[in-house]
């Protein structure tokens, strides 16, 4: 039981982070901390799951030389583990809503439940071999731990959202073990915005996260080598292709996964066994090379590091692609973080050696291709230019390599959103119906409903009245419009009242002979920019909210709605650079 003097210092506790930026700072410092600790008990957890299935000796398990066809029954052992838990979780209402859909649709705001969920299923799939990474689950475990002390301290609205960044960030700093990389992240894929009042929280949360894996002894998560040689100015255009070539290879596979995925959902396969048969599936790939199995850390310093032909890369290529759609369609859970940098490094050692192939032409180093396509294939799918060049910087501290590395990254980028858009977290949720391209905070709109804004108390009249009984009810300056209604009560459109008393109108004719936008009308759920447009598309001053069944509810005028709308922007902007 709470005491009068514990209670009063919780208020004091929440009021002092809800007022002071400095205070936010600290409390960023501690996600920071919960982050970086949760990062390493789950990647601890998940390669004890490797040990476990595939054999003590194997330290990471996309390296292995081969691994024995018995071991491999992981896979859809995986999925049947997989299956169990959606079994367990059957009677969930909604989908777990993970980092970038809480800070985009949710405030900042993620039940502790779908955080766990997310990293439990995360874990599961690479622990037991499934072609993805475990950044998702460090992220979602780190946002989530924002998230349970924001709402814990009651939080504004755009800190919490800052707070959310900050611990994902955090937690994907720790990872790579780079804190200008874990900021970025947090910038350009979970808050959506570089902003003033962000810069400090977030950098503190990542540092802190950092330094604590450091602490523990916790090695970089990706050993990358530093360019062989110097940077010249053809080779800003040589790398600006390989971008654009890295688009176009997002595309394809974020494309693909989503066609698998859909056509799966839409077979006869029960949800239950679905995992199990992805697994089945994967273990021809995982058998005739290991190299597709897990996020790929291993696999992607033994190609940097080992003289490779172009076949076996472009054989490594597509198995990983293939194995990762694979994974991603049938059910395993996780991302396509890591995944994308060791497909970029392929692609980028690809790229190279065709260039050697052309006598005479210009040469470029494999090593550097491999980094730099590793940032533009990184940018195609997850997205964060500069989270991904801030990534080669961390790794290589080669800043002329960095420049070329953001030229690619901002190519493939500008390609990925003209062509497609979105990038992979957010096609997720396009495609279960949320049409949204980053994290930046749109849950105002989705809240702003028809019903939310309307008017009710109309006056109404049914369609049988005639103009001359109109005329007596409502005389002319009373109100500008009245509601046609059927018999029934149904809606039957507007009738402006100035037309009722026009010198050519027959006053025994029925007023329905008046009414306007019959067939044009709002429902009560939606939202703010949907009745903007119904507007446009109407060309009505007024539209009239109904129910499911053409009852009455109230009426929006479009004036009042496009004020609403640009106040709400201008709030929402304040919040964003910390103004309100």
């Amino acid at each position: 039981m709470t005491t009068p003097r514990a209670f009063s210092f919780l208020k004091s506790l929440r009021l002092q982070f809800r007022s002071s930026e400095a205070a936010l700072i600290v409390l960023a410092i501690l996600v920071g901390l919960g982050a970086g600790s949760l990062t390493l008990v789950q990647a601890g957890i998940a390669h004890l799951i490797q040990q476990m299935f595939y054999g003590a000796e194997i330290d990471r398990l996309s390296a292995s030389s081969a691994i024995p066809p018995l071991r491999l029954l992981a896979l859809p052992i995986g999925g049947a583990l997989l299956a169990g838990l959606a079994y367990a979780t059957r009677r969930r209402a909604h989908a777990p809503i993970d980092v970038v859909e809480a800070n985009a649709l949710h405030g900042g705001a993620i039940p502790f439940k779908d955080s766990v969920l997310v990293a439990a299923q995360t874990i599961i799939s690479n622990g037991t071999g499934a072609s993805v990474g475990l950044e998702a689950a460090y992220a979602q475990m780190g946002g989530g731990w924002a998230s349970i002390l924001g709402q814990w301290l009651r939080l504004r609205r755009a800190d919490m959202r800052i707070l959310v960044g900050a611990g994902a960030g955090a937690a994907v700093g720790a990872a790579f073990g780079a804190p200008l990389t874990g900021a970025f992240y947090a910038f350009e894929i979970v808050i959506g915005a570089y902003t003033p009042a962000a810069i400090a929280p977030v950098a503190a949360a990542a540092l802190a996260a950092v330094l604590t894996i450091r602490a523990f002894g916790l090695p970089a998560y990706l050993i990358a080598l530093p360019s062989a040689h110097a940077i010249t100015t053809t080779d800003y255009f040589i790398y600006a292709a390989l971008g654009v070539v890295c688009a176009v290879v997002g595309i394809l596979l974020m494309r693909t996964v989503t066609v698998i995925e859909t056509r799966v959902r839409r077979s006869s396969i029960p949800d239950a066994v679905r995992p199990v048969i992805g697994g089945l599936l994967l273990i021809p790939i995982a058998w005739y090379s290991p190299q597709a199995l897990s996020a790929g850390h291993g696999a992607l310093h033994l190609d940097l590091t080992v003289q490779i032909s172009l076949g076996f890369l472009a054989t490594i290529l597509f198995l990983k692609m293939s194995a990762s759609a694979i994974s991603l369609g049938f059910g395993f859970r996780g991302g396509l973080f890591f995944a994308s940098l060791f497909l970029g490094s392929l692609l980028g050692q690809i790229y190279a050696g065709l260039f050697a192939l052309v006598p005479g032409f210009v040469q470029i180093d494999p090593t550097d291709a491999a980094l730099v396509g590793m940032a533009a294939l990184a940018v195609s799918v997850v997205g964060g230019p500069m989270t991904m060049s801030m990534l080669i910087l961390e790794s290589t501290h080669d800043f002329a390599l960095t420049g070329t590395a953001i030229t690619a990254a901002l190519c493939a980028s500008t390609l990925v959103r003209e062509k497609f858009g979105f990038s992979f977290s957010t096609w997720r949720l396009h495609t279960r119906g949320e049409n949204i391209r980053s994290a930046r905070d749109v849950g105002w709109v989705k809240s702003l409903t028809a019903g939310r804004m309307m008017r009710s108390g109309l006056p109404t009249v049914e369609q049988s009245t005639s103009v001359e009984e109109f005329r007596r009810r409502f005389p002319l300056g009373a109100v500008s419009r009245v509601v046609l209604t059927a018999r029934e009560g149904s809606y039957a459109g507007l009738v402006p009242t100035p037309a009722a008393f026009a010198a050519d109108v027959d006053v025994t004719a029925s007023v329905a002979s008046l009414a306007t936008l019959q067939d044009s009308m709002l429902k009560p759920d939606q939202d703010i920019v949907a009745v903007m447009k119904a507007f446009e598309d109407y060309e009505a001053d007024d539209l009239v909210v109904v129910d499911a069944s053409q009852q009455v509810l109230g009426i929006v005028g479009e004036k009042y709605v496009r004020r609403r709308y640009v106040a709400e922007m201008e709030k929402a902007l304040r919040e964003l650079f910390g103004e309100s």
